[in-house]
Parts: structure tokens; C-alpha cells; sequence
């Protein structure tokens, strides 16, 4: 069966949401369990305790990151484009955090040298907060426009600067990312370890999981006081072919909220953010670990949906010239292109999931220091 092209558009712009809540959700805890790394262990038995409750899932988690850029590559062309050439240097950022990963992973244990071993367990600390930060910063820009505009002949050219994006809003909303994953990554840490690298991480997941309600707070109050948002006030026809030209935008005071008076259920997406992170950790303060990972997972669905629903049907919008922001409706491939990857993901996203389900299953448990010493030329 194939869809028309109205649903489509907004069937992937749903797609691409569910793939960057499943790299927040699995990648992140494996992110925000190496930002807790120095600060959680003490020595190196307890640093390694760290590193191995996720050390057999980290490199298949980033599926999640893979799958989610080449969706936007081929679901929206126009907006990779517009946006790997405006945010260069911070995803230039993200991918020089993300290489000390694999090897810090893989190289860390294998030299009993303490100096080695810190070197590289810092390494896994940048290449887990770095990411969600500037992820973070550029959700906030989104929020605030980017200046770009286009040729007659769709060519964008960004008008910015990198250290232009290091706003304040924009900084509020990487710290609103980094505490969001930290928490998570801390609720799953509690969940694999004892003793007192589990008391250490309560500590940390209280303290990740308040900053994360305050910083989210602070940055939707922020947004609707202080922050113009974008509508478009022409007609727009969603079976028309893509014209991101075509169009008329105007910047309005309080119009991020417009959709939460235009679809009222989606309060529940902030909603459930704040229910999910108060959830979280209150079950991870009584012990029950696993309910508390899903709580977190629900309030990571919240944020990230928080912010889609907010910016919808705007992808990215623009500042330099309002009339070329990017929309779900005028920014995608075509109809052939978007059906054909629809029915790959139908096909081969449960699959991802059921592997991912089966690993997690056979490697559950804690991991102990009794582990670490019975395979020490085994484990990370």
C-alpha cells in the first residue's frame, strides 16, 4: 500500500522524532555513563566496573546515530544540507568528541599504565558529554532561527557563525540536553553496579536529574517570554512539491506555543517530561532500577517531543529570511523516495529493536569488582 504524499511528509517528520528519542534513549545512557566515569569511580577496578555496563553495547547503540543522519539525508535533503554546511564546526565538534570512543573503549585496558588509563577514561568523558551538549546548543538555535536564505537555485549559504550559535538560549538548552543524559546514563549505571559506585551515582542522578527540571523550566519559560517564534501566514498546500520559497513567514510573539492551543494533547509531551524525570528518581532512590530506566525514557520522549511539537511544522527555521525556512511540508524528498524508505523501516527497525532486546537480555545483570578480577585481560 502506498501513502499520499501529505502523510508521508508528515508520517517521516514522525520517523525522524522516534529516531532521535532512540539515540537519546540508547545512545545516551551509554553517553551519560561516560560523563559520570571520572567522577563515579575512584581506581581503576571501579572505573573499569563503569566502563563495562556498557562496554558490549555502546558501538551496536550507534545504530541509532547512524540510521537517524541517513534518514535525514534521504528524507530531507534540504535540511542536511542546510544544516551540516551551517553547523560545520560544531558537527566537526561532535565527531572529534565521538573518536575517542572506539578507541578509549577498545585501547584503555590493554596498557596497565595509570597515566595511559586516565588519559583515555577522560577521553570517554569528552566523547560522552560533548555531543549531548552541542545537540543541545543547536536545538536552541533552531528555536531562536538560523541565518541562512537560497539561490534561485535552492543553493543555501549559511550567514552565521560558529561562535554565534554559543548564545545564551541556546547554552540553557545544552545544559537542559547534558542533564537529561547524564541522568539517564546515572538511573542505568544504578541499575548494573553495587556498592559504592551505585552510591556514588544516586548522588549524581539527584543532582543531574534536579538540574534537569530546573534547566527544562527555565528554557520553556524563556521561550515564551523572550523568544519570537515563526508562522507562516500563506497557504500552504502539503500535496504541492517541495518549495521551501514558496511561502510567507512572519515572527510572532508566543508562536512556539501556537500548536498546544491547536492540538491540546500535546501538553502531555512537557507533561510527561516532568512526570517522567520525578518518576525516575524517586524509583531509582527506592531501589527499583529498571522501572526507573523507563521512567527516564519516557521523560527523554517528553523533551525531545516537547521540542518537535513546539517547532512543528518549522524543521529549521530561518532568521536571515524567514520566507526560506525549512517546513515538514516543503523540505522532503519525493513521494517514491519517502515510500520505499518507509517500508525498509518497517521492515528492518523491528528487527534493530528485537536484536537490541535479545543483547540487553543476555548481558543483564551487575557488574561486580569479583568481575572485573576474573576477567582481567578479558573485559574493557
Amino acid at each position: 500500500m502506498l501513502f499520499d504524499y501529505p502523510t508521508l511528509k508528515f508520517i517521516w517528520w514522525l520517523l525522524v522524532g522516534v529516531l532521535l528519542i532512540g539515540f537519546a534513549i540508547m545512545d545516551g545512557h551509554d553517553m551519560g555513563v561516560g560523563t559520570l566515569l571520572p567522577f563515579v569511580g575512584k581506581d581503576d577496578v571501579e572505573r573499569r566496573i563503569v566502563i563495562n555496563t556498557v562496554g558490549p553495547h555502546w558501538d551496536g547503540n550507534q545504530v541509532w546515530f547512524i540510521t537517524g543522519g541517513g534518514a535525514i539525508f534521504a528524507a530531507w535533503p534540504l535540511v542536511y544540507a542546510t544544516a551540516f554546511s551551517g553547523f560545520y564546526w560544531a558537527m566537526l565538534a561532535v565527531l572529534w568528541a565521538l573518536f575517542f570512543r572506539p578507541v578509549g573503549f577498545d585501547y584503555r585496558s590493554k596498557i596497565a599504565n595509570p597515566a595511559w588509563r586516565a588519559t583515555w577514561d577522560w577521553g570517554l568523558f569528552i566523547g560522552g558529554a560533548v555531543p549531548p551538549l552541542i545537540f543541545g546548543v543547536a536545538f536552541g538555535n533552531l528555536f531562536q532561527g538560523v541565518p541562512f536564505d537560497f539561490a534561485e537555485n535552492l543553493m543555501s549559504t549559511y550567514r552565521g557563525s560558529f561562535w554565534a550559535l554559543l548564545n545564551p538560549f541556546a547554552l540553557l538548552c545544552g545544559i537542559v540536553s547534558t542533564a537529561m543524559i547524564s541522568f539517564h546514563g546515572a538511573v542505568y549505571l544504578m541499575h548494573r553496579t553495587e556498592g559504592r559506585v551505585y552510591e556514588r551515582t544516586r548522588s549524581a542522578m539527584l543532582i543531574f536529574g534536579s538540574l534537569q527540571l530546573i534547566s527544562f523550566t527555565v528554557a520553556g519559560l524563556w521561550l515564551w517570554q523572550g523568544i519570537d517564534g515563526y508562522a507562516i501566514v500563506s497557504a500552504v498546500d502539503p500535496a504541492a512539491l517541495p518549495n521551501p520559497l514558496g511561502k510567507t513567514v512572519v515572527r510572532q510573539a508566543g508562536a512556539w506555543l501556537a500548536n498546544y492551543h491547536l492540538y491540546p494533547g500535546s501538553i502531555a509531551l512537557p507533561l510527561l517530561a516532568y512526570v517522567g524525570v520525578i518518576s525516575a528518581m524517586l524509583l531509582a532512590a527506592r531501589g527499583a532500577t529498571l522501572a526507573a530506566f523507563v521512567a527516564s525514557s519516557l521523560a527523554i520522549l517528553g523533551i525531545i517531543g516537547t521540542a518537535g511539537a513546539s517547532l512543528f511544522p518549522f524543521i529549521m527555521p530561518s532568521s536571515s529570511e524567514p520566507n526560506a525556512s525549512l517546513t515538514v511540508w516543503d523540505s522532503v524528498s519525493s513521494q517514491l523516495t519517502l515510500n520505499i524508505m518507509l517500508w525498509a523501516t518497517l521492515i528492518f527497525m523491528p528487527l534493530i529493536i528485537a536484536y537490541t532486546r535479545w543483547a540487553y537480555q543476555v548481558m543483564a545483570g551487575k557488574v561486580t569488582a569479583d568481575y572485573i578480577r576474573e576477567n582481567e585481560h578479558a573485559a574493557y
